[in-house]
């Protein structure tokens, strides 16, 4: 259980002064649910202000703080319309207007009134022949403090939040910190100079302390390594079941293609991992097209020639069909019976794929949740295989562990390929295999950038590719992280393109009713339609080797990964692919930079690189491109400094102190309750 001194820091937010219902919801947005997401809601940046005594000793666009004394207001010609003025002199006699916009006036008003003097901070700009400061951040009486605000935290917000309402909350946050034991290697600790925890959260806040962020980012990448540890040395003490194939059902395999050398290696590492008691942890790691289905399919066909069944996790449903339907027709020669469920199937056709799991007539499923549903039971369940892991966590994993007579092997395997430097930090519990080779005969896919103002040559150029019998797709763009903007974007180029193609085109986004994406997406396959409108949707696991065009609109807006995998939707057959990337008119140095890297190559191990150095670390761990992220502290440049610290001081914590017994080892317990990773406690006798 979470140690009681935790539980301030874990109770909501309501519980603070000030917050209620209406203040509650603009902290939900940010993820500020608890008191301990507020303490732990670190400044984006810092104003840095200098205190002058009069505009002569400042310069513009500087941060300042000086004494002013208002001499006139002055209201604009039209009510509501126009900036609201109030004219205020500086020590030395200089004029500078305090300027306000819309609602704000009123609060001028009241805060500058002519002929008393205050403290005003803000920064100092130019408009016309006059210096001015807009909306300043503080006016305050004489001796109110303002010049204590020299250095100020800047925090992200969501419409309805203030940064002075922020900063109190994170105060009230800060003041219910508790003491707790240090869990940081005392030799680590003193060398480092680093402060104690609670210290380090309270200098986080101040000012832009690297010692203290480092303690802190620290404390997150040992947590989740430690907790790594714990998931792979509790593994190992598991009682699992060897799986050795005789190789009979593997034999009867009719591949299009030999296996690359990256495949068959593969294969040797997950057979030999499943010839152990041990139960297997390995990561299949994948560019676009290499083939970890097929390493897969070899993977549960061992799990079927040793007499057990095996289960395939999908994250979507489109992508659990995808699986079905192409294991299906590669299974035909083996005669291995394989089920499609999902949370779809209801009635008598799903009591008897329940029925054939039960009873072992089923020998392989594919779907997504609903197959470790309570309801589900297994005969003999000796395999899981979990595709694009990078969207389950690990508790999700020891869930999935309780559906076998003994715990089952594990392969995860991902399309994203991951940067050396954060597979450590994502999967330090696990082995890695990598497929770095491509199947032979496929052809690089011609990448190419055209502006949005050419979208009439664009279409142009898509109809003359389906006069020719081929396929294609048209991905819309990202609207402000927004699926309700993003389909509404793409029914509107449907209904665009439908004009000019008729029933040629289908469409295909996330809310569309099941039967209707099921119709849509039989239609493109057979190649019946031969335009595919979507959204990211299709951005794993759509395989048709007749659609050799991609379109991806206003591609600046998609991170170099993702453009990677939607890129990969083409090119899966012998004909030649081409990619056009259609892009706004102003972009930024990074989308520049993304667009070029796409032209230049298809290496994805290469990309998810330059990806981590264009975007940081954050952004690309664990998967906050789709709401979620293992570090919230820990900086790339934090990463590649401390990871291999923390990973080096979890593996010792474990081998020496396995059930964190000791004085450090019950603060490291507290730590993973502190930052999350309690799943890793609760694998410890007695956790």
């Amino acid at each position: 259980m979470r140690p009681d001194k935790l539980n301030p820091l874990f109770a909501e937010v309501h519980t603070l002064d000030g917050v209620g219902p209406k203040l509650k919801k603009p902290l939900d947005r940010l993820g500020l649910t608890r008191v301990r997401d507020l303490a732990y809601h670190l400044p984006e940046r810092f104003v840095t202000r200098r205190a002058v005594g009069n505009v002569d000793e400042a310069g513009e666009g500087e941060q300042i703080i000086l004494q002013l004394t208002p001499t006139e207001h002055k209201a604009p010609f039209s009510q509501g319309r126009g900036p609201y003025r109030i004219l205020a002199q500086d020590a030395a006699g200089n004029i500078i207007a305090v300027t306000y916009f819309g609602r704000a006036s009123y609060t001028g008003k009241k805060l500058l009134p002519v002929g008393e003097t205050r403290w005003v901070a803000g920064r100092l700009d130019r408009y016309g022949d006059m210096l001015q400061i807009v909306h300043p951040d503080h006016v305050l009486e004489e001796g109110g403090g303002t010049l204590q605000r020299l250095c100020e935290p800047v925090y992200a917000l969501a419409e309805g939040l203030t940064q002075p309402k922020v900063a109190g909350l994170v105060a009230q946050s800060l003041a219910k910190l508790p003491d707790l034991a240090e869990w940081i290697e005392p030799a680590l600790f003193d060398r480092e100079g680093w402060p104690g925890w609670a210290d380090a959260l309270k200098l986080g806040h101040k000012s832009d302390n690297a010692v203290a962020r480092d303690r802190l980012a620290y404390d997150e990448l040992l947590a989740n390594s430690l907790a790594l540890m714990l998931v792979r040395a509790d593994n190992r003490q598991r009682k699992g079941r060897a799986l050795v194939g005789d190789g009979s059902l593997r034999d009867r395999l009719q591949l299009p293609f030999p296996l690359t050398g990256a495949q068959e290696r593969s294969n040797r590492e997950i057979a030999g991992d499943m010839a152990q008691i041990s139960p297997m942890l390995r990561l299949l790691q994948g560019d676009v097209g290499a083939g970890k289905t097929v390493v897969a399919l070899e993977a549960m066909l061992i799990a079927v020639e040793a007499g057990a069944q095996a289960a395939l996790l999908a994250p979507t449903e489109i992508l659990a069909r995808q699986h079905f339907e192409t294991l299906r027709t590669m299974l035909a020669p083996t005669g291995v019976e394989i089920a499609l469920l999902t949370g779809r199937d209801k009635g008598r056709g799903r009591e008897g794929i329940l029925m054939g799991l039960m009873d072992g007539t089923i020998q392989m499923v594919v779907g997504t949740h609903a197959i470790f549903q309570d309801t589900v039971t297994y005969n003999d369940l000796g395999l899981v295989v979990i595709d694009e892991q990078h969207r389950f966590g690990v508790a999700q994993r020891l869930m999935l562990a309780k559906k076998g007579k003994t715990t089952p092997h594990t392969l995860a395997m991902t399309a994203t390929p991951i940067p050396r430097t954060l597979t450590l930090a994502q999967y330090g519990e696990m082995e890695v295999s990598r497929l770095d080779e491509l199947p032979p005969g496929r052809q690089a896919i011609d990448t190419r950038v055209f502006p949005q103002a050419r979208m009439d040559e664009v279409v142009d150029g898509v109809a003359r590719h389906l006069d020719t019998s081929q396929q294609a797709y048209w991905v819309c763009p990202m609207v402000n992280e927004s699926e309700t903007l993003d389909i509404a974007a793409a029914e509107a180029r449907y209904a665009a393109l439908t004009k000019q193609f008729g029933e040629a085109v289908v469409l295909v986004h996330g809310q569309l009713p099941p039967d209707q994406k099921d119709a849509a997406m039989k239609r493109f396959s057979s190649g019946e339609a031969k335009l595919l409108i979507a959204t990211t949707v299709i951005e794993v696991g759509v395989d048709v080797p007749a659609a050799t065009l991609m379109v991806i609109e206003q591609a600046e807006r998609f991170g170099l990964a993702q453009l990677h995998q939607l890129r990969g939707r083409v090119g899966r057959g012998s004909e030649k692919s081409v990619c056009l990337l259609l892009r706004g008119e102003t972009l930024s140095e990074t989308s520049k930079k993304r667009l070029a890297l796409m032209r230049e190559t298809q290496d994805g191990f290469r990309i998810a690189e330059e990806d981590l150095e264009l975007r940081g670390g954050g952004e690309l761990l664990g998967t906050r491109q789709s709401g979620d992220t293992p570090f919230r502290i820990a900086t790339l440049d934090q990463i590649q400094k401390w990871l291999p610290v923390a990973h080096d001081d979890a593996r010792l914590l474990v081998e020496r102190d396995g059930g964190l017994s000791t004085p450090r080892g019950q603060a490291a317990r507290t730590l993973l309750y502190l930052m999350e990773r309690d799943w890793g406690v609760q694998l410890l006798r007695g956790g």
